[in-house]
């Protein structure tokens, strides 16, 4: 009911300004005149309720209205020079209101003048400056007027002679973000008010206003990362606080190597009371292990793995593995072959072994890092996420050692459903959590949370082992340059912080006074980043690559819109939008293709777009010729398919034993006048295994042969219906090779759907589409 209400409130104010233009020429309206237009009997209300309905919007505007300390000095030191000094605005407040509205928010505050748009019936861009020189007895010329709206303060001031001073309360890039934002939270908070966010919003429009432009890493850390990290160290500090108040003697862990930018800003606000941590999954779950289960459950996760990376992991070298090992091409395997085998070649006492090194070493270095370990009752452990991995690992850990210390792990992002197994005295929360958006949302954000990683990741190398009391860690293969970027990143998440701690009392600001709330503007802000970026963010952050960190030298991608773009066209929009890793970075992989692709990916995500919306249907089928290596050729029978988009599908499966050389294509059967989007080639032992695979190549547009067709670019036009694409075929690499080709067609508006005949084949090259000249349902060949 209130999004209900504040939109007719919105409509009425617009039905008011359009019938007073009708009427006086000009829109300027009082509050009662808005609500003159409200629907009251919707909301169970008579039209006696229209001062009620004025007055509590009123109260509402007393309680959230803010002063902005910037302006107050500026406007105190211009009294105090001696210049008559007031304020102008475009209001529905009247004079007296406006005047109550200021000093609401500045007790005491005096003025030698107040112009209120709607008892003058102007406004700023048409008269109101005008009658304020008028009755003022002003030289404009003298006269200096301070506004945040480029059209009614700057060019209303200065056609009228005054000199104007632009404030604008967000710059043009942090304007987008927020609206952008505000639609990011509507759709994964749907049942959630977007208007009030504690003033979150407010905060960082004053942040970013008196924080000095400097590089665009930088200032992504101010006006993105920042309030992310803000929001999540008062999360931290809470759960901090309870605990305390429960009389436990807390510390605090942040475990490296993506905990480093919340423990930067730990550190930046709190004496130094956190320490970090340098644990990760792998050593961690090496050094809880009694059985190879644990090792075994590491390794099914590692893409390809070789000897020398096995070593490193587990610290010896089993003659059997190492056989294992020589049996592949260049002694590489899989996690998974080797997880499977691995029973079969290590003895399970090799492993515990292991285990009971790592963790005497292991429990050395955490002394050392956190002073007094073993009079503390509880310890936080602080990270990004997910699935609490690393505290269950170090409770088997505890719990081996009899160390009975509690660990509450708190998490910016969280899988929910993997806590259930948490030991009962431990607990563990997220701020993103299942409770502030759905399981398809969290999944969504985290299959796109690489990118977060690298921003908030120190620049060393993952820990490998201890000694001492000290890490050992690996080598670090990222380039130099994204370290710094990251670096400048987090310098700027750093200033925020420090600022906003600063600002918020001076504005009365409390953004984490509700829990839910900062939770779910996080949520928006880090969602908008991840889902939604910009095409400056884009430029900014596409180069980056990923740390796998699982003991390998292997750096993956975050975007590529090639990939993607290529799985569009095989298996469709919604199949691409459950395309594995890499690359990393999946929705900014989409955002490269087109803001519009980043959004259908959201809606995706946050399952909002049904797949018979867009999914495929089948529209006709068309005769497609086949020409062997040995001169023979065969027509057969293929179905087209229109996407929800309005492109045109086309599959041909080939089999090896069929020795096709080329694909004759009658493109001109299809459409005269058309795009052609790409054409990729799938492969498989079996149609269905060969549809379902993600491993794609393309057929290069040189290699394309055209006859009785003109291509220039992607764009195709032919002047008969003979025109042909010719397609070569290369050898099958496996029993089924699929090539599907993308297409639109220009030259009419609307393929339309055709129902299954009895033999589920419509009629060869027919489509039906809608025609744009003739608005009645037609077919042709």
């Amino acid at each position: 009911m209130s999004v209900s209400f504040v939109q007719h409130r919105i409509q009425a104010e617009a039905r008011a300004r359009k019938l007073a233009l009708e009427r006086s020429a000009t829109t300027e309206v009082r509050i009662a005149d808005i609500y003159k237009y409200f629907p009251f009997r919707l909301f169970g209300l008579n039209r006696d309720a229209l001062q009620d309905l004025a007055r509590i919007e009123f109260d509402a505007e007393l309680e959230l209205c803010r002063v902005n300390p910037e302006m107050l000095e500026q406007y105190i030191d211009m009294k105090r020079g001696g210049f008559r000094t007031g304020f102008i605005s475009d209001t529905y407040w009247n004079t007296d209101q406006l005047a109550q509205l200021l000093r609401s928010c500045s007790p005491g505050l005096t003025w030698d003048f107040l112009y209120a748009s709607c008892d003058h019936g102007s406004s700023k861009s048409e008269a109101l400056f005008g009658a304020y020189l008028a009755e003022q007895g002003i030289d404009a010329a003298s006269s200096f007027h301070v506004g945040d709206n480029h059209n009614a303060d700057i060019k209303g001031a200065r056609r009228h002679g005054i000199r104007p001073r632009y404030y604008p309360q967000a710059s043009a890039a942090l304007a987008s973000k927020l609206q952008r934002e505000t639609s990011i939270f509507e759709l994964l908070c749907p049942d959630q008010p977007s208007r009030l966010d504690c003033g979150a919003r407010t905060l960082r429009r004053a942040v970013t206003a008196r924080s000095a432009e400097q590089s665009p890493a930088f200032n992504l850390g101010v006006t993105v990362l920042g309030p992310v990290m803000a929001a999540f160290d008062a999360f931290i500090e809470a759960r901090r606080t309870a605990l305390a108040r429960e009389g436990a003697r807390v510390a605090i862990g942040f475990l490296g190597r993506d905990g480093l930018l919340p423990y930067r800003v730990w550190q930046a606000s709190h004496d130094e009371t956190g320490a970090y941590l340098e644990i990760n999954r792998r050593v961690s779950l090496v050094g809880s292990a009694d059985t190879l289960e644990p090792l075994s459950e590491l390794l099914s996760r590692v893409v390809k793995i070789d000897a020398p990376t096995f070593v490193d992991i587990v610290k010896v070298q089993p003659p059997a593995v190492m056989n294992f090992f020589a049996q592949y091409p260049d002694g590489i395997a899989s996690g998974r072959e080797l997880a499977d085998a691995l029973p079969d070649l290590m003895d399970p006492r090799e492993i515990t072994d292991i285990a009971a090194g790592i963790r005497s070493r292991l429990l050395a270095y955490i002394r050392a890092k956190i002073a007094n370990f073993d009079d503390c009752t509880d310890l936080i452990l602080v990270d990004l996420g997910y699935s609490a991995s690393v505290q269950k690992s170090l409770r088997r850990i505890f719990d081996r050692e009899g160390i009975r210390t509690r660990l509450h792990g708190v998490y910016l992002l969280t899988l929910d459903d993997a806590f259930d197994d948490v030991a009962d005295d431990d607990t563990a929360e997220g701020l993103i959590s299942d409770r502030i958006v759905t399981p398809h949302v969290k999944r969504m954000l985290i299959r796109n949370v690489a990118l977060l990683e690298q921003l908030c990741c120190s620049d060393e190398g993952s820990a490998r082992d201890y000694r001492g009391g000290e890490v050992l860690r690996e080598g670090d293969q990222r380039p130099a340059a994204q370290l710094a970027l990251a670096n400048e990143v987090q310098s700027g998440a750093l200033a925020y912080a420090s600022r906003a701690r600063d600002l918020a009392p001076r504005y009365a600001l409390q953004p984490d006074a509700d829990p839910a709330v900062a939770a779910r503007w996080a949520t928006a802000v880090l969602g908008r980043l991840l889902l939604l970026p910009d095409d400056d963010e884009l430029v900014l952050l596409g180069g980056i690559r990923h740390d796998v960190n699982l003991g390998t030298q292997a750096l993956a991608p975050l975007l590529d819109a090639n990939l993607i773009n290529d799985c569009i066209i095989a298996r469709g929009l919604s199949t691409a939008c459950t395309a594995p890793a890499p690359p990393m970075w999946l929705a900014g992989s989409f955002a490269a293709l087109s803001p519009s692709h980043a959004y259908l990916y959201t809606l995706f995500g946050a399952n909002r777009l049904p797949a018979n919306v867009f999914g495929e249907a089948q529209c006709g089928t068309l005769q497609v010729g086949l020409f062997g290596h040995d001169g023979q050729a065969a027509l057969e029978p293929v179905s087209v398919y229109h996407t929800g988009l309005g492109d045109l599908r086309l599959r041909i499966p080939l089999s090896r034993r069929m020795a096709v050389a080329t694909i004759a294509l009658p493109l001109a059967k299809l459409t005269r006048h058309g795009m052609l989007h790409g054409i990729t080639v799938q492969y498989g032992e079996s149609a269905a295994k060969a549809a379902e695979s993600s491993n794609l190549k393309t057929v290069a547009e040189a290699r394309l042969i055209d006859a009785g067709l003109e291509r220039r670019g992607r764009q195709f036009r032919a002047d008969t219906d003979d025109g042909m694409l010719l397609i070569p075929v290369d050898g099958v690499e496996a029993a089924v090779a699929i090539y599907t080709i993308a297409l639109t067609a220009l030259d009419h508006d609307r393929i339309l759907a055709v129902e299954d005949r009895d033999d589920n084949r419509a009629p060869a090259a027919t489509l039906s589409w809608r025609n744009a000249n003739d608005a009645k349902a037609t077919s042709a060949e």
